[in-house]
């Protein structure tokens, strides 16, 4: 574990944008910079280092930070809030569906012929309807997430790692996330996505496994795994407006 001495803030401009970092001194003998999912730039530095050659070395790395503050940006969920009435279109595994709301004996969601019917015990107010439709969400979530884990794992059996535990729950930021303990969190409302970006979701958070940020190694990594994954990240961008 290296030692932190202190830290500083600061930023640096590069064109018309300015890169604001957190600076760490610690013991160690070289120069490390990672870009977080939360946007924060942290740039380690051994104590002692001159500041006018830390920010000139990451003025020389100012593309990639930026390429990276601008891939988790756009990594950032963008499903717009929703009425939850009659007609009203919502997406499952990448397809549209329309809302059929109706009063009945029991409470139901059913998915049949482009059409959620929701039935409610008492009157259809849209908090019940959103309420059921996000529990059916739910158990389609931790079905369909399991399946996808299992798929995207049997391409890094060759990892010294054992398969992680999923979990599941709604976040406003992120996609997916991997834990220190090794847990891979996936966002509910990634079910409305097709399967292809689910799996490219958990995949991301696989290579996590073996490369902790976004260094040129776990893209290296991703790559081999999937082949033109900038498509299919594209596709969750625009599918999920």
């Amino acid at each position: 574990m290296r030692t932190f001495i202190h830290h500083n803030k600061g930023a640096v401009v590069y064109g018309q944008k300015t890169i604001e970092y957190s600076l760490l001194y610690c013991d160690r003998k070289t120069m490390e910079m990672a870009v977080h999912p939360d946007g924060a730039v942290i740039v380690k530095v051994p104590v002692g280092s001159d500041i006018t050659l830390i920010e000139k070395k990451i003025i020389k790395r100012a593309r990639w930070i930026l390429r990276q503050l601008n891939y988790f940006k756009q990594f950032n969920p963008k499903t717009p809030d929703r009425c939850y009435v009659n007609g009203e279109t919502h997406l499952y595994l990448g397809k549209q569906y329309r809302l059929k709301i109706a009063e009945g004996t029991e409470n139901s969601v059913k998915l049949s012929r482009g059409f959620f019917h929701i039935t409610c015990r008492n009157e259809p107010t849209p908090d019940v309807v959103k309420k059921l439709l996000n529990q059916w969400y739910l158990e389609k979530a931790q079905l369909q997430f399991v399946e996808s884990m299992d798929r995207c794992w049997q391409k890094f059996n060759g990892l010294e790692f054992d398969q992680p535990k999923l979990s599941i729950k709604r976040m406003k930021k992120r996609w997916g996330s991997l834990s220190d303990k090794g847990t891979v969190t996936l966002n509910t409302d990634l079910i409305r996505a097709p399967k292809e970006c689910i799996d490219y979701v958990v995949t991301h958070e696989l290579c996590h496994l073996k490369y902790h940020n976004h260094s040129p190694a776990f893209y290296q990594l991703l790559d081999a795994v999937i082949p033109g994954w900038e498509k299919i990240k594209h596709k969750l961008e625009v599918s999920m407006v």
